[in-house]
């Protein structure tokens, strides 16, 4: 039975048009002009117990509205949603103890305190046990590296350092559903890794449900084997990552270190060229025509190394969130 079950969910807005000028201003003090937004559009989606779910889309496509309502922040205009079995809307004590929402764009710690009190003020308000609570924030810290700087304010750590206390915070209850709405924005590449790798350990360990939204392909990489594609506030894709490159990716990168040097020209012929500098030749190429292509060079070069890849995921994912959004504009 899925742990996370969203039959038909909608939320939509009423957003003032404000108009330029001083007339404008005064008019609107009157009678008021709204627009009609719609951030989630009758959406079914079903997560299994267990899954880490990549949930992705452009700016404005409904991902943050979804997780707020499957947090129960607020409330739809129609739907249904089931949450290990509890509906978030009606905001019970029970389903809040299970779950935790981390907002890479907002903060749950005290600014001028150090993360240990707000962990402390945690512990009291999801009511873990005193030893439970020093056992799992021993274990959090640990595997963060961060225990040097519990008592240090909130204020003097990094955007990374912080990221960590925000995550540990969120777990200290040992939450069964994990939502993290951009976890790593705009973190170095080190500290995003060091997330990831926490991400990834900590699921497996704990076997609890994540849904993740991320601009950060890495994270996708590292992460998630199925992906979510949400575009104008409808699902467009549901399926895997391997799924979605062979959907929205008709060409595979081709690398070749050749045994002997050879001019430049002779390769001029190639399709899409992305590198010439012999003994290295790299080049773009349909699926279909990959062996076709190489039995050719085969032929005529002798070749030390070949390399077939998929292009980078970013351009993949970014052909899915166009063709998403140019099919909501033709619907």
């Amino acid at each position: 039975m899925p742990i996370i079950e969203i039959k038909n969910l909608t939320k939509s807005y009423r957003v003032y048009q404000k108009q330029e000028g001083l007339m404008a201003s005064v008019k609107g003090l009157f009678k008021r002009e709204y627009k009609a937004v719609h951030a989630v559009k009758d959406i079914s989606l079903e997560v299994e117990e267990g899954e880490f779910v990549a949930f992705l889309g452009p700016n404005g496509a409904g991902k943050t509205t979804t997780l707020k309502l499957l947090s129960g922040v607020i409330n739809p205009d129609k739907g249904t949603c089931s949450v290990m079995g509890y509906t978030p809307w009606e905001r019970k004590n029970q389903y809040r103890r299970r779950f935790s929402l981390v907002m890479g764009q907002k903060n749950q710690l005290w600014w001028d305190l150090p993360a240990l009190e707000s962990f402390r003020l945690n512990q009291h308000i999801y009511g873990v046990p005193k030893a439970d609570f020093d056992a799992t924030r021993d274990q959090l810290c640990d595997m963060l590296d961060v225990t040097r700087l519990l008592n240090q304010p909130v204020r003097e750590l990094s955007l990374g350092e912080r990221m960590k206390m925000e995550l540990i915070a969120a777990l200290l209850h040992k939450p069964d559903v994990l939502f993290l709405d951009e976890p790593t924005i705009g973190l170095d590449v080190i500290a995003q890794h060091k997330i990831q790798e926490f991400l990834k350990a900590y699921q497996q360990e704990q076997n609890n449900t994540v849904l993740l939204t991320s601009h950060y392909m890495k994270d996708i990489e590292a992460l998630c084997k199925r992906v979510v594609i949400i575009a104008n506030g409808e699902i467009y894709h549901d399926g895997s990552l391997t799924q979605i490159v062979d959907k929205f990716s008709g060409d595979k990168v081709v690398t070749l270190h050749l045994a002997d040097s050879v001019d430049r020209d002779a390769f001029k012929d190639l399709p899409n060229l992305i590198d010439v500098t012999p003994p290295k030749i790299k080049f773009r190429v349909q699926r279909e025509k990959v062996g076709a292509v190489l039995s050719g060079i085969l032929n005529s070069y002798a070749v030390d190394d070949i390399v077939v890849e998929d292009p980078p995921l970013e351009e993949v994912i970014s052909n899915a969130f166009s063709a998403a959004e140019a099919a909501g504009k033709v619907g």
